[in-house]
């Protein structure tokens, strides 16, 4: 069963909402936030990305700049920006990115089933940025990011989701991108608790740092002696989507150096063990298909799992497998400046706009993964490879806060 539990949200006053909204802080840089926050003192970017607020140069991660994103979170709510639920809720939440539409259950989630894996991975966390966003909760006394999770459809959740939705939603607005943003405040939130434990497992998505952050800070109340079972610390804030509802953008690889290979000769030497079309296309018609970019064209060619695994039938582990290590000896995606990605958001005309700059050598578009590759990997114990899966539309940070 999966355990949900209704909390005292922070949450925009509903006519603030729109400029409260911001994307989450691991999707922009600096100077790109600082760009949006720019005349808008109301904007959620204030609290997770603070350094926007400092001199130039300042250290993201130093102590001053998570005491800076307290002062934020106060300072909305002493204007009254950002007001406390009265009693504990739970939420729905819609988002509408043109044809597309996924609606999820806002709640806290417990921290006791992510470190049973009854809340199941699929990716391994680096302890720097875990302890960035554990270090953010416990200067906050707050979690402002909600980690985003996935399960199998439920006909009880998505009824007990369509009653809620009878209501008028608390926000209704549409942000910059174009994504519609509605929020329903479920007020007896029984028949949503009820429906979830029924579900079995539920995935993480998208936010194993900040799920990781959740953890670490319940283990730290615990070794101070603070710990009650009733501690907020128990459960991290997120939103569990239907896995049929879920939109995965293929993430794609620019290569930077082809270990002194001119782009002909890298494409000769790929012609040589794989037959290369010259298709022209720029997106994969086929998970098995990858598309190269060199040379001012697009050529296309199919590759074949090395293992009858869930990771090996990934196309970034066939690329990896069969490409990226053997013939370039990227041996760690991960690390390796050689390569760097691309979300699937800016479109494959950022990848020609790259090497057409100079900036690369070689291009790969790849089909994107799907929500059911996903489970399945996640299902194996096994880890995604490195950057293989982009979720659009984000979920805007600041619409709902949980205290600690």
């Amino acid at each position: 069963m999966a355990l949900v539990r209704p909390f005292r949200a922070l949450r925009p006053d509903p006519a603030r909402a729109a400029a409260v909204a911001s994307v989450p802080y691991d999707v922009c840089d600096t100077e790109e936030a600082r760009a949006l926050a720019e005349g808008n003192p109301d904007s959620f970017l204030h609290v997770v990305r603070a350094e926007i607020d400092m001199p130039p140069g300042t250290d993201p991660h130093s102590p001053e700049v998570y005491a800076k994103g307290r002062e934020a979170l106060e300072a909305l709510q002493a204007r009254g920006v950002l007001v406390r639920e009265e009693r504990p809720c739970l939420y729905v939440y819609e988002l509408v990115w043109k044809e597309h539409a996924q609606v999820g259950v806002v709640g806290a989630y417990s921290v006791d089933e992510y470190e049973r894996g009854d809340i199941v991975r699929h990716e391994h966390t680096r302890p720097d940025k875990e302890e960035d966003r554990t270090q953010h909760v416990l200067a906050l006394s707050a979690q402002t990011g909600p980690v985003f999770l996935t399960h199998r459809p439920s006909p009880a959740v998505s009824a007990a989701v369509a009653a809620v939705r009878e209501q008028p939603p608390l926000f209704d607005f549409l942000a910059p991108d174009g994504v519609r943003h509605r929020l329903w405040r479920a007020d007896a939130p029984g028949a949503l608790v009820d429906a979830f434990a029924g579900v079995h497992p539920l995935y993480i998505a998208d936010g194993h740092h900040r799920s990781a952050a959740a953890a670490n800070v319940r283990r730290r109340r615990a070794a101070s002696g603070e710990l009650s079972p009733e501690d907020p610390s128990q459960h991290f804030l997120a939103v569990a989507f239907p896995a049929d509802q879920v939109r995965i953008l293929p993430y794609n690889r620019l290569v930077h150096d082809l270990g002194g290979r001119t782009p002909a000769t890298f494409l000769e030497e790929l012609a040589q063990r794989f037959p290369l079309e010259e298709s022209g296309r720029a997106e994969p018609a086929s998970e098995r298909e990858v598309c190269v970019y060199a040379e001012g064209a697009w050529r296309s060619l199919v590759l074949a799992p090395k293992a009858d695994d869930p990771v090996s039938r990934l196309a970034p582990q066939m690329l990896q497998d069969h490409v990226l290590g053997p013939l370039l000896g990227i041996e760690d995606p991960r690390r390796d400046r050689r390569l760097s990605f691309v979300g699937g958001i800016r479109g494959t005309a950022e990848l020609e706009r790259r090497v057409a700059a100079g900036d690369a050598l070689v291009a790969f578009s790849l089909p994107a993964v799907t929500p059911e590759q996903l489970l399945a990997v996640s299902d194996a114990g096994a880890s995604m490879p490195p950057k293989s899966t982009w979720f659009e539309p984000k979920l805007r940070s600041g619409l709902f806060v949980y205290p600690l």
